[in-house]
């Protein structure tokens, strides 16, 4: 894989073996990696973050909803990111044989949401997370769910916060907004 294919599967479905090469392959190797992911995170103002390994799958990486909004801000800047993760799916050739990748966001694969930029998770310590952000009545909305109760709901609350927000009088909006 070339470092844009291994981002790619790594971004849009998950792909945790993609995240691992790349990191494997940095400069200095994991652990420059590590470093540079807790670096950017402090020069983002992710105060209550850290990350201990390259895919998430580590209890030791954690992060709050507050430096997720900062993450997702930081992160949306960048075209490639956003078009990586906000790819419904993709087949790839690997070994003569097609291999077919979908986003782990259903939502994306649905087209059921203007979504900009979307990340999925899932650890034990975690739960099922999702952080995105979505334009709603023309509005960018920044979107954390953590550890959602089942495999869908994070899913179906991203749309019921879309809905509500819909359908909300502009003064409940202001309040959302003084909150981020």
């Amino acid at each position: 894989l070339t470092r844009g294919e291994a981002l790619l599967l790594a971004l849009m479905s998950s792909e945790n073996r993609a995240a691992h090469t790349l990191a494997t392959n940095y400069p200095g190797g994991i652990p420059a990696f590590i470093d540079a992911m807790n670096q950017k995170a402090a020069e983002i103002g992710m105060k209550h973050s850290h990350f201990a390994d390259p895919t998430g799958l580590l209890s030791e990486n954690v992060a709050s909803a507050e430096d997720l909004t900062r993450l997702l801000s930081a992160s949306y800047q960048y075209d490639q990111i956003r078009d990586f993760s906000t790819r419904p799916d993709l087949t790839m050739m690997i070994k003569n044989r097609p291999q077919k990748f979908v986003n782990t966001n259903r939502l994306v694969r649905t087209g059921d949401m203007d979504i900009g930029l979307q990340k999925t998770g899932f650890i034990s310590a975690a739960g099922r997370c999702l952080v995105m952000q979505a334009r709603v009545n023309d509005t960018p909305l920044l979107l954390v769910f953590l550890d959602s109760v089942g495999t869908q709901s994070r899913f179906a609350d991203a749309v019921r916060v879309s809905e509500w927000y819909k359908r909300a009088p502009e003064s409940e909006h202001q309040a959302i907004r003084s909150l981020m």
